[in-house]
């Protein structure tokens, strides 16, 4: 089930759900899913129809329901529970920002000037903009602390990619 094909607009609805449930472990309301991605309520509820189809979401009936995603659902994103997860202190603009970092991606490490870092976050990123600094860091194992400019933003997949200016760890003497 991990290989589902989402359309973007699924793709967008589905994290947006996942986000917002992981913040508050509770079902999730169309109305607020649509707030977070500008969308039309009606819309969402449509869409999660197909989800449910693909066993990707669960309706929750009742005053308090709404939606939930499925296990599948993070494997579809290429998530896990945000307590399976070290948390990674980011901060943009100098100010520390709450989010959980997933995952690090070096490109070119081999050449410095042109390094980038593909940040995968469990949530949203709200904040941040287009040419921020950021400093993400210390990594739970190496202490890893990666310093840089903000490049692109890239909300469906909760994930930044950075110009690396400075990554340092400290050496460990065996």
């Amino acid at each position: 089930m991990s290989h589902a094909e989402l359309s973007e607009s699924q793709r967008r609805i589905l994290t947006a759900l996942v986000n917002d449930f992981q913040q508050t472990d509770e079902p999730v309301k169309a109305q607020r899913i649509a707030e977070t991605i500008d969308r039309d309520a009606g819309s969402i509820r449509n869409q999660m129809q197909s989800l449910k189809t693909l066993q990707l979401v669960e309706g929750v009936p009742g005053p308090a329901g709404g939606y939930r995603p499925t296990e599948n659902a993070f494997a579809v994103l290429d998530r896990d529970r945000l307590d399976d997860r070290a948390t990674v202190t980011l901060s943009g603009s100098y100010d520390r920002i709450d989010v959980t970092v997933d995952e690090i991606d070096f490109t070119n490490v081999q050449h410095p000037e042109t390094c980038t870092a593909h940040v995968h976050l469990q949530q949203s990123a709200e904040g941040l903009e287009v040419g921020d600094p950021v400093a993400i860091g210390p990594t739970p194992n190496s202490n890893l602390v990666i310093a840089g400019e903000l490049e692109v933003i890239n909300e469906t997949a909760d994930e930044l990619v950075v110009d690396v200016a400075v990554a340092e760890a400290p050496l460990v003497e065996e």
